[in-house]
């Protein structure tokens, strides 16, 4: 998903929709969020766009919570080697 297309998710709904969204995907294959996939994408998204949300909520402009987004992405992946 590009960055703009988070950006929208991120803006549009609050953390509470967002994570109710991630439950309705992981239930029943659908949710409220507008975002149709038949595959783990969907859940990837609303995910990275519930982080960009809820550090948006903390005070950071996009820009940032997209950095520090893939900041902790960055540390998972260098943990796992």
């Amino acid at each position: 998903m590009e960055s703009k297309e988070l950006k929208k998710l991120a803006e549009k709904y609050s953390l509470d929709q967002l994570e109710t969204c991630i439950v309705q995907q992981l239930e029943k294959g659908e949710n409220a969020c507008e975002i149709v996939d038949e595959t783990d994408e969907v859940i990837t998204a609303l995910s990275k766009a519930e982080v960009i949300r809820e550090l948006m909520d903390q005070g950071m402009k996009f820009s940032e919570a997209l950095r520090e987004l893939g900041r902790r992405i960055r540390a998972i992946y260098q943990k796992e080697e």
